[in-house]
C-alpha cells in the first residue's frame, strides 16, 4: 500500500470518527469567525453552511461509537439550524423570515427533546428559571418593540420560543443551561441589529461566536443527558425487583430499553 493510500485511509477514518468531526467543526468555526474579523465574504459564505451538519454528524457518531443512538430530535434540530444559517445569508426579507421559521422549527425540536429527557422534572427550579427568562423576554421585547417595524410580531414570537429552549435546556444541567442562555444572547444581538441599535465592536463576530458555542453546548448537553438516563435505566435493571419484572413486561426476547 502506498504512502498516499495509507494517509488517505487514516485521514478518512479520522474524519468519520466523533473526534475528527468535532475537530472539523472547531476548525470550520474558527475559519468562519476569522472571516468575520477579516472581512472575507467568500470564506464566510463557504464555511457557514457546513457548521451545523458537522456538529450533527459529530453528535450522531459520538453516540454510535458509544454503542447507543443519539436523541432522535438532535440531528433534525441542528440541520434545521443549518437551513436557517443558509437562508439568513441570502440577505432579503423573504429569506430572513424563512430562516427564522427554520430556526423556530429547530427550537421546537430542542424543547420537545429536552422535555422528553426530563428537563422539567424539577418543577420548582423550572418555575424559577422560567420566571427569570420571562422577565428578560418582556424587558427586551418591550425595549426593542418601537424599533422593529414590520418585524415586531415575528421577532416577539420567535424570541418567546427561543426563551422556551433556554428554560428547557436549563433542566439538563449547567452545560445545557449555558447553551440555551448563549443562544438567547446570540439572537438578542441579532435583534438589536435589526432594530438598528448601536452595534458592539465586532458585532457579527460575537453573534456567531455565542451561537456556535451555544449549539455545541446544547448538543453535548443532550448527549450527556441521554447517557445519564441510560445509566439510570441500567442501574434500575440491576435492581432485584425491577429485573425480575422486566421479562414479564417486555418478553424474554425483547431488546433492552436503552437500545
Amino acid at each position: 500500500m502506498s504512502i498516499r493510500t495509507t494517509t488517505r485511509a487514516v485521514l478518512g477514518g479520522r474524519l468519520r470518527s466523533a473526534g475528527g468531526l468535532l475537530t472539523g467543526y472547531a476548525t470550520t468555526s474558527a475559519a468562519h469567525l476569522g472571516a468575520l474579523l477579516t472581512g472575507t465574504p467568500a470564506l464566510r459564505h463557504a464555511t457557514k453552511p457546513a457548521l451545523m451538519p458537522l456538529l450533527a454528524a459529530h453528535s450522531v457518531t459520538r453516540a454510535t461509537e458509544a454503542g447507543r443512538r443519539a436523541p432522535k430530535l438532535l440531528a433534525p434540530a441542528l440541520l434545521l439550524s443549518a437551513g436557517g444559517d443558509v437562508l439568513l445569508q441570502l440577505g432579503n426579507d423573504t429569506a430572513f423570515l424563512a430562516g427564522m421559521g427554520s430556526f423556530a422549527a429547530a427550537h421546537v425540536c430542542y424543547v420537545t427533546m429536552f422535555v422528553g429527557q426530563g428537563a422539567l422534572t424539577d418543577r420548582r427550579r423550572t418555575m424559577v428559571v422560567a420566571a427569570a427568562y420571562a422577565t428578560a423576554w418582556v424587558t427586551m421585547v418591550g425595549r426593542l418593540w418601537p424599533d422593529l417595524g414590520d418585524l415586531r410580531a415575528p421577532v416577539a414570537g420567535y424570541s418567546l420560543l427561543l426563551a422556551s429552549t433556554a428554560v428547557a435546556s436549563a433542566g439538563l444541567g449547567a452545560r445545557g443551561g449555558l447553551g440555551g442562555a448563549l443562544f438567547l444572547l446570540s439572537d438578542t444581538l441579532i435583534a438589536t441589529k435589526l432594530a438598528k441599535w448601536r452595534e458592539l465592536p465586532g458585532h457579527d463576530f460575537w453573534i456567531m461566536a455565542t451561537y456556535l458555542l451555544a449549539q455545541y453546548l446544547l448538543a453535548s448537553g443532550a448527549l450527556r443527558a441521554a447517557e445519564a438516563r441510560e445509566a439510570g435505566d441500567r442501574e434500575a435493571g440491576t435492581d432485584g425487583s425491577t429485573a425480575a419484572e422486566a421479562p414479564t413486561a417486555a418478553g424474554p426476547g425483547a431488546a433492552p430499553a436503552w437500545a
